[in-house]
């Protein structure tokens, strides 16, 4: 996947003075190795921590490393203020873990004490307002603590892309869908930056680039990924040149940021002026790691992009479109999967054709039905159609509320096996009390109906993610299981 960053680790151990910095040092090591056999690269600083000299001096070992990510290792107790001012001039992520000890023989001379460690190493950043990863449960041996830097690297990747992100938007958002509200002071506070453009800035640039001379290949492009769901040949060259566009547009326009998001717009005018929809360009750019979001929607952008780092892999956005009719359910849902799902517990996710090609079990590129119904249905060719694949799914939202709050809702659960028989990019989904979760979640608290995708089960890591990049944590909903109620559920419902 283009568009993401690189992660490069580096390991610190620290020491408290009254214990053996030896243990550290042997702990640090063993990680190292494990880390190294199992998953790869990390950089062992050679400094150990015992106090604020030590601590300028690792600081400037990793830098000079190159390290965007740091792992502070608490191999005995540790110094709890300098390992924490560690986390606080380091100029990236950091994940503060703890050492278990080994064996029952060694507890006299070779006690670390890494446990209570922790303790006060927690205290010290809450007072100093700091943000640092720990692991749900942090200490542990060396196989355990490489695992959980393995989980680190990808929150990681995720915290530094989103510090040296820009989203590029096109245009107010349509008529009526004031749900895609987009304060951008949260975006701000967590480091990105936002391009605001006309639509009629982007209209200029794709006029200039008629007869560009990469069109012809990009075209070919095309046409080979469509095979034979090429159901409008004529409308590819336009599709071509306003791929150019963008690409060209982002180039030029990212400034001093590495990585670029769009948030675009398709209706009502798009259509009637460009002389197409956007939707199979944008899936062929979701394919390489540039998320495009439907209808100007910044945060739903954002969330895609926060997905793709989480699932290293492409991601969509799609409506909570529509319920499952009952004789579907009946005939084709009902008792036949592992998870006994109610008809509440299904929904069809759709759009009109943004998703890519390899995330659809089949696809044509037509004409959008919906506003073929009151356009002319030339220009409305452009959509990537086809069933969703089956498998693994998590839907998510990072959002902020109109007075700029920060919050977020994430759940789990599949895309069924099973034909919508409709039209678009959709796919029928299922998701443990999905109902009571779109009534207390989704409906309670004004979420859009824009929808993140990912194809696999990323709710752990996500969960992570949005702790460190601010929201609190009684922002971040999921679906509740049964018998665990939402504060605004009626305990005497039936």
């Amino acid at each position: 996947m283009e568009n993401m960053p690189a992660v490069k680790l580096g390991i610190v151990a620290v020491s408290r003075d009254c214990f053996p910095m030896s243990l550290s040092i042997s702990r640090r090591q063993a990680v190292v190795a494990e880390y190294t056999k199992t998953y790869g690269e990390i950089y062992e600083c050679q400094t150990t921590v015992e106090n604020e000299v030590d601590m300028r001096k690792a600081l400037d070992e990793v830098n000079k490393a190159g390290c965007n990510a740091i792992v502070v290792f608490l191999g005995n107790f540790g110094p709890e203020s300098s390992e924490i001012l560690l986390v606080k001039e380091f100029n990236g992520p950091a994940m503060v873990v703890a050492a278990a000890e080994e064996a029952g023989d060694r507890l006299c001379d070779d006690r670390g004490d890494a446990y209570c460690g922790m303790l006060n190493a927690s205290y010290n950043l809450y007072l100093r307002n700091l943000k640092a990863y720990i692991p749900e449960y942090p200490v542990g041996t060396a196989p355990e603590i490489a695992d959980m830097i393995n989980d680190f690297k990808t929150i990681a990747r995720a915290v530094i892309a989103l510090n040296d992100l820009k989203i590029i938007s096109f245009g107010p958002r349509p008529q009526d869908f004031l749900a895609c509200n987009a304060p951008i002071y949260q975006l701000y506070k967590m480091g990105i930056e936002i391009q605001e453009n006309s639509e009629l800035d982007l209209f200029e640039a794709f006029n200039k680039h008629a007869g560009d001379e990469r069109i012809p290949a990009v075209v070919e492009d095309m046409a080979k990924e469509l095979g034979d769901g090429n159901k409008k040949p004529e409308v590819l060259s336009k599709l071509a040149q306003y791929e150019i566009t963008l690409l060209d547009w982002i180039e030029a326009n990212k400034g001093s940021r590495s990585h670029v998001v769009i948030a675009g717009k398709c209706w009502p005018a798009f259509q009637t002026q460009f002389g197409f929809v956007p939707c199979y360009v944008n899936s062929r750019l979701a394919a390489r790691g540039i998320p495009v979001s439907c209808e100007v929607d910044i945060y739903g952008a954002l969330s895609e992009y926060i997905g793709q780092l989480v699932s290293d892999d492409a991601v969509t956005l799609l409506d909570i479109n529509n319920s499952v009719p009952r004789d579907m359910y009946e005939e084709e849902i009902k008792g036949k999967f592992a998870y006994d799902y109610d008809i509440k517990d299904t929904f069809m996710g759709f759009h009109c054709g943004n998703t890519c090609s390899t995330k659809l079990a089949f696809h044509e590129m037509k004409n959008q039905k919906i506003m073929a119904r009151t356009l002319p249905e030339e220009v409305t060719n452009g959509t990537l159609e086809g069933d969703l694949i089956p498998g693994e799914a998590t839907v998510y939202r990072l959002q902020s509320t109109s007075d700029a709050k920060l919050r977020a809702y994430i759940a789990e659960g599949e895309i069924l096996p099973v034909r919508t028989r409709s039209f678009g990019g959709i796919g029928i989904f299922a998701i443990p009390e999905m109902g009571r979760f779109y009534r207390h979640v989704l409906i309670q608290k004004n979420y859009p109906h824009h929808a993140a995708i990912t194809f696999h089960h990323n709710g752990r890591l996500l969960y992570e993610v949005f702790k460190l990049i601010g929201v609190e944590v009684d922002e971040i909903d999921y679906n509740r299981p049964k018998g665990v109620l939402y504060p605004t559920e009626n305990p005497f419902a039936k």
